[in-house]
This record gives structure tokens, sequence and C-alpha cells, in this order.
């Protein structure tokens, strides 16, 4: 069960990841006005990606590859994702093509209960960051409009953060990515 947004984009993100891919890139708009408050992100990666059956199968849970987890038989990561999307007057879109990659993009509504929480940015992005497998990880944020906080729109490259901190599973450069990247939250 996912129990904040964080934890659907990590999830998303991390598909990415394990594609085989070079590069990935995660983008989140945060758009806040009198008629909507909506938080969109879209996961890009240039991974190995899916056919057509594929791409139809894995809105089902009970279709998984069994590569990543053999010894379960459900893949529950993109059925959640599509389930609290719609659930919170959200939506979804995937996009694939064999052997170019995938995007996914998922929306909701801020203001709908149903909506789980987001509130830890800097601690999912930090994360995401140490994945293991692109050589690039891209995160861009956008947040416009929202009531006593300040807009922003920032982009940080894993390849620069690893030329300015070393290591970034060293716990020093832990501490710093992280005082960064709330710095970045913060505007």
């Amino acid at each position: 069960m996912h129990f904040t947004l964080e934890d659907l984009i990590i999830d998303i993100t991390q598909n990415g990841a394990e594609s085989g891919a070079d590069t990935v890139e995660l983008s989140i708009v945060e758009t806040w006005t009198s008629e909507k408050a909506e938080l969109r992100f879209w996961v890009k990666d240039n991974g190995k990606g899916m056919d057509e059956k594929t791409l139809k199968q894995i809105v089902d849970p009970f279709v998984t590859d069994g590569i990543k987890h053999p010894q379960r038989k459900v893949g529950l990561g993109v059925p959640f994702l599509i389930q609290t999307a719609e659930q919170s007057g959200g939506g979804w879109d995937i996009q694939s093509k064999k052997g170019e990659g995938t995007t996914t993009t998922a929306w909701f509504d801020l203001r709908n209960v149903d909506t789980p929480p987001f509130k830890d940015i800097s601690g999912m992005f930090r994360t995401v960051l140490m994945f293991q497998g692109p050589k690039e990880i891209t995160l861009h944020r956008i947040r416009k409009g929202a009531e006593g906080l300040p807009d922003l729109d920032y982009t940080v490259r894993k390849t620069d953060m690893i030329d300015a901190l070393g290591d970034l599973e060293d716990t020093s450069s832990l501490i710093l990515l992280g005082n960064y990247l709330n710095s970045l939250e913060d505007g």
C-alpha cells in the first residue's frame, strides 16, 4: 500500500531505473489556482520499453513478468497508481515503445480528500538520486500559485550532484544532498 504520493512516484521512477535505461527523467508540476490544485508527474526513461500486448497487461495486478520479484505472482505498482489517481479526481497515461522507453504520467487533485499526502519532496528526490543503473537521473520541479509558499522551478541532475558531493552513498554526501534539496524546496 502506498501511503503518500511520494511512495507512488518512487515506485514508478524505480521501474524506469530498472528498465535498462541510461537516462531517467522525473518531472513534478504542482499548480494552484482558484479553479484547481493539481499535482502532475511524469517519468520518462529510455529503457527497454514495452510492446502493445505488455502495455495493455500492466494495468492488471495479476500480471507480472516475474523477473524483479520471482516469488511474487502479482504486480501492484501500476494498478495502485491508476486506482489512486482515479479515486483522487485525477488520471493517468502510459506510453511505451519496445526498445525506446516508457513515459508514465499521472495527475491528482490536491484538494480531493482521497488524495494521499505530498509532503517530503526532498526525501523522495534523495531516494531517487540513489537509484542504481541509469547514468543520468534528472529531476525537474515546478510549483506555482501555492498560497504562502514560493513558486519553484529547478532542475537537479545526478551527475552534477556526484561531481559536487562525491559518492552519494557516503553519509556526509547524503547529508549535504538533503540540505541542498531542502534549500531548493524552501525557495
